[in-house]
């Protein structure tokens, strides 16, 4: 499933290069009424969407989330550099393409397949793209965070019962946020337990004079032994992928 959902990320921003003209402005006109691009212009948006792809995928999908909460984990267990960077960057990737499965798939349905069959444009395959996207991202942003950004646009949009008219460049920074705030909610109560077992070792040390023994030394493999003995990855793993439904 992860390797059709990445073959699906690559075809989606892949046009069709059958329809070769010699004037760059040349168009075809489908049955229903859309133009497909010639093919200078459709190159132009492929090279500028594949510039942007990381970045969309880094702010637009659940990444954010996943990511700073695995990093806010490994700063408490109190091993900055375990699971190493490729480790923790690996898994959150996996984890992304496993709980955007649904929004991927509505994008392939409703965008690229009707694209590949030449039935819509590039342009309406992008506007078709942008809409199960943006469910996602209105499903996980505050409606605080919505109001901030929506306040400081020189336009005020009213989105009581109407958040799909709320445009993109809105919906991306609120998203950004909300995400934020609720990764160091996340990371707050992961924090709390490997903080009492920090507080406990190092009243231990002091009632038994080591004032110069390094506590994070003594209490790393405890943290370690209760992140286990309590399926730390499971528990973890699990909250996140539900924190998105």
């Amino acid at each position: 499933m992860i390797l059709k959902i990445i073959l699906f990320l690559l075809l989606l921003f892949l046009p069709t290069l059958t329809y070769s003209h010699n004037s760059i402005v040349n168009a075809k006109i489908l049955h229903n009424g859309d133009q497909i691009l010639s093919v200078p212009i459709e190159t132009l948006i492929l090279i500028t969407t594949l510039t942007f792809l990381p970045s969309i995928l880094l702010t637009m999908t659940s990444f954010t989330r996943i990511i700073i909460v695995f990093s806010l984990l490994r700063s408490a267990l109190g091993t900055p550099y375990s699971p190493p960077n490729q480790i923790l960057l690996g898994l959150g990737l996996i984890l992304t393409f496993f709980i955007m499965q649904p929004t991927f798939t509505s994008i392939y349905l409703n965008a690229y397949k009707p694209f590949s069959e030449n039935k819509i444009n590039i342009i309406t395959a992008f506007a078709r793209s942008e809409k199960p996207l943006k469910n996602f991202m209105l499903n996980q942003t505050n409606s605080l965070d919505l109001a901030l950004f929506s306040n400081l646009s020189k336009n005020k949009f009213h989105f009581i019962n109407k958040k799909q008219n709320i445009p993109m460049y809105i919906v991306m920074p609120a998203f950004i946020i909300s995400e934020l705030q609720t990764a160091f909610k996340i990371g707050f109560l992961i924090f709390i337990p490997f903080l009492i077992v920090d507080l406990v070792v190092s009243s231990v040390l002091m009632s038994l004079g080591m004032m110069m023994v390094p506590p994070s030394t003594i209490s790393l493999p405890f943290k370690l032994m209760l992140f286990v003995l309590a399926n730390g990855w499971q528990l973890l793993i699990g909250s996140l992928a539900h924190s998105f439904y």
